[in-house]
């Protein structure tokens, strides 16, 4: 699960002037390795002007669909994504991780549940997965959207999202909310904010008729969205977040007290435990993460955003105790049970043992 594996791309499509969506060919062999579920996300890796540059970018397809499609939407200054959406052809061959991720529930043919998503920009490249996989494998269930873009024009798989609505006429709506043009109701002009959540939970959606609330897109909107259905009745456990950026990410670390619990500890010496083997090396306490020292002791840890947003970099502490500074990936019940982010754990105690084998 930690390998790269080269990949060829099949298929490059623009979507959107700025978003492309890219479809690799995955070999006979590795094909066990990129079995997804809906929501998850692949990290991709290439060298850009001799330096190496990674991102995760979420899977966009329907786990029937048996193909392996990713969009990157070109972000201001976003080294990767401009590289690929100016430069990235059919025939290139990118470096990538295996699917990881949790954005998602598990699904039961058997199931009525009623599904609401929000999403803003790119947000939506997650969520089609989950609408176009939960549709399909539970044909009881019923799928809300709300799709925030600055225009028509930006709005990513516009016509697979019409395809869909007249696929399943009676079990998906679709609204679109758009902040720069001017639509007949309202209620879907702007951006999406807690008070507009707020306004779509009180005149389109009864909260109590919603079993799982999936939202993905920037951190204002992500918390705003999460607070209101909070607000308005829904349980934490029932909502699901996919943060695609924030503020930070990739940015350095900003200092803050840690607190070393072994009296007198300086040193903590690491044990990285992967692919089935152990390896050690010996760091300084309250400088660097986990994820910085491993790199720079020559094990190659697997990493993305470095910004505690992507997940990529999950791990099982075994042993020791760290501060976690930032979490944007894990859940409340992932870090009870002593999952950390490698690249936002700073090692507090002499000893610390963590296993990204666990974490798969």
């Amino acid at each position: 699960m930690s390998q790269f594996h080269p990949l060829t791309v099949a298929q490059v499509r623009h979507e959107t002037r700025d978003t492309i969506a890219v479809t690799f060919a995955v070999p006979p062999e590795l094909r066990a390795s990129y079995a997804y579920q809906q929501g998850q996300h692949l990290t991709l890796r290439t060298q850009i002007d001799g330096e190496d540059v990674r991102r995760s970018y979420s899977i966009c397809s329907a786990v029937q669909d048996d193909t392996l499609r990713v969009a990157i939407k070109r972000t201001p200054g976003g080294v990767f994504s401009s590289w690929a959406v100016d430069h990235l052809q059919p025939g290139a061959v990118l470096d990538v991780m295996p699917p990881s991720g949790h954005f998602n529930v598990p699904l039961d043919a058997a199931n009525r549940k009623h599904y609401l998503a929000f999403a803003a920009g790119s947000g939506i490249t997650p969520i089609l997965s989950i609408i176009k996989t939960t549709l399909a494998v539970e044909p009881h269930s019923r799928f809300t959207l709300f799709y925030g873009n600055r225009a028509s024009s930006s709005v990513i798989f516009r016509d697979e999202l019409s395809d869909l609505k007249d696929r399943y006429l009676d079990r998906l709506r679709i609204a679109y909310v758009m902040s720069r043009e001017q639509q007949d109701i309202d209620l879907f002009n702007g951006r999406i904010t807690q008070d507009k959540c707020a306004e779509f939970l009180r005149y389109w959606v009864r909260v109590a008729d919603v079993d799982v609330a999936f939202i993905c897109g920037p951190e204002d909107m992500m918390l705003g969205v999460a607070a209101a259905l909070q607000q308005a009745g829904m349980p934490k456990d029932a909502i699901k977040v996919e943060l695609f950026a924030a503020t930070g990410a990739n940015g350095p670390r900003q200092a803050r007290a840690h607190a070393a619990t072994d009296a007198g500890a300086q040193q903590t010496e690491v044990t990285v435990i992967m692919d089935g083997s152990a390896s050690s090396f010996t760091m300084a306490q309250n400088q660097e993460s986990l994820l910085d020292a491993g790199l720079r002791a020559g094990i190659d840890m697997r990493y993305a955003c470095k910004g505690g947003v992507c997940s990529t970099c999950r791990c099982k502490l075994v042993e020791g105790q760290v501060d976690m500074d930032i979490n944007y990936a894990l859940e409340d019940y992932e870090v009870a049970r002593g999952f950390v982010l490698s690249c936002q754990s700073f090692p507090v105690t002499g000893k610390v043992v963590i296993d990204f084998d666990q974490a798969e």
